[in-house]
């Protein structure tokens, strides 16, 4: 049922279309800024939590916000159920209700001593996401939902792993073949999605290699680096990474190619501390730009469209242009759930999801967003700090980088700071691959955290 049948419904119900309309308006209206102060309050929680390092008030500040998502959670299902009537929609609710609950309890159980903060920043971005892409879509929304519940449960064995088998950093070579040959996987049975060959599709379901192989690819790159001691083994280990990165290049995904180069750049500049490093695998970096803009036509297409999408709205400029138009007419509020239509911005459930939400829940809703983000990525940074294992250490750092360089060119792409390279907002975008990653990806930093955590409070005791 669409939103005019349910309009003509309720006025059957109850007769008087001025009344519906005024009601619907204020209900939009009001329900718009509820969800805006809950969430601008949510994130003012993410950066004002430690101050005074007061672990009650922690814990209180935890459950607020755990609180405040859950009424967000719950208003914009009722503003969207009352868009449609559509019976489906409590359903979606209750099932996506049970699955917060179950992280909120279950995860701190397994992973004692994780960081609620970034548990809680993990559930509210995946609340949003929920949201926008039930808005967008129904039938995905289905499938995202599965993705989530099955990687949850999985993500629940990692700590476990993580502590049974201490010898991660062995197996640097394997690291490298497996993710060598999943990336080789597409040239042989890979189909082209959005100009870039990197999905591979059976059926009604689609999967994207390189997602799987960025986490595989940090595991590879800390391996090596973790005991790199002089410039040859630095060529050694450049060697596999360079191949990955060329991979992506000749699959079109370059993306994905800049989010692996800059995280391997990352990990090599921190393992080694030379400057020289950094300095040169900047230059290589500008080169490799300037031959992927005349070697490729997507790219000249994206930068052309970057520098000046006006000239030409109804082609190459179209997807910026929506983009910006979407965002533009949001305005700092938005228009109201439910009241915009995401539905001519291209590929709004996946790369362009900020701009939707933008539109409906205004550019104000979008800061807050970047800043959990932000926030989030602190919180991963201050992890890898803490951790005394150095393998450990930069596979968190280099986990890190690739979550919040995917972020910066996600956001930086629909507001045209920067050239659109077709990546996901991490857990809030439509996609199997891109949230089972991501999902992945936070648990397996949580439980290098909690590791750590525990292996000092042995030591502790011991002494």
């Amino acid at each position: 049922m669409n939103k005019q049948q349910a309009a003509e419904k309720l006025i059957n119900l109850f007769g008087d279309m001025n009344i519906i309309g005024v009601l619907h308006s204020i209900l939009v209206e009001t329900s718009k800024y509820i969800i805006i102060i809950l969430f601008a309050i949510y994130t003012w929680h993410c950066f004002t939590v430690f101050i005074g390092r007061n672990k009650e008030r922690e814990q209180r500040v935890y459950a607020r916000q755990q609180k405040m998502m859950f009424a967000i959670h719950f208003i914009a299902t009722f503003v969207l159920f009352l868009n449609s009537l559509d019976k489906n929609i409590l359903i979606f609710y209750v099932c996506q209700f049970l699955m917060l609950v179950f992280m909120c309890k279950a995860y701190p159980f397994v992973y004692k001593g994780m960081s609620k903060l970034v548990l809680n920043n993990m559930m509210m971005l995946l609340t949003i996401g929920f949201i926008m892409i039930e808005r967008l879509s129904t039938v995905d929304i289905i499938r995202q939902m599965i993705f989530v519940a099955a990687i949850g449960v999985v993500a629940l064995f990692i700590p476990f792993i993580i502590e049974k088998f201490p010898y991660f950093d062995k197996f640097g070579v394997v690291y490298a073949l497996i993710g060598i040959a999943m990336l080789s996987l597409v040239f042989v049975i890979g189909k082209e999605k959005y100009g870039a060959r990197n999905w591979i599709i059976i059926g009604s379901f689609a999967l994207q290699p390189s997602e799987f192989v960025k986490i595989i690819f940090v595991f590879f790159a800390a391996a090596f680096l973790s005991r790199v001691r002089n410039f040859a083994d630095v060529v050694k280990v450049s060697i596999p990474a360079a191949i990955h990165v060329l991979m992506l290049i000749a699959e079109k995904d370059l993306g994905g190619a800049l989010i692996f180069y800059i995280t391997y750049l990352v990990i090599l500049y921190v393992s080694t501390r030379k400057e020289s490093y950094l300095v040169l695998g900047t230059g290589a970096l500008a080169a490799g730009a300037v031959l992927a803009y005349k070697l490729f036509y997507h790219v000249r297409v994206r930068v052309s469209a970057w520098k000046d999408p006006w000239s030409d709205v109804a082609n190459k400029g179209y997807q910026v242009t929506q983009s910006l138009f979407a965002i533009g007419t949001g305005g700092w509020f938005g228009m109201g759930f439910c009241e915009g239509t995401p539905e001519k911005i291209p590929v709004s459930k996946t790369d362009f999801i900020f701009s939707a939400i933008c539109e409906e829940m205004g550019v104000f809703f979008g800061i807050c967003i970047i800043l959990v983000e932000i926030s989030c990525f602190i919180m991963f940074i201050n992890i890898s700090l803490k951790i005394e294992n150095r393998f450990y250490k930069l596979t968190a750092l280099g986990l890190s980088v690739e979550y919040m360089f995917q972020v910066f060119l996600t956001i930086g792409g629909v507001t045209k700071f920067i050239p659109s390279t077709g990546v996901t907002l991490p857990l809030v975008s439509y996609g199997g691959s891109s949230v089972t990653s991501t999902l992945i990806l936070f648990a397996i930093i949580q439980g290098l955290y909690v590791i750590n955590n525990k292996r000092g409070d042995d030591d502790e005791a011991e002494s």
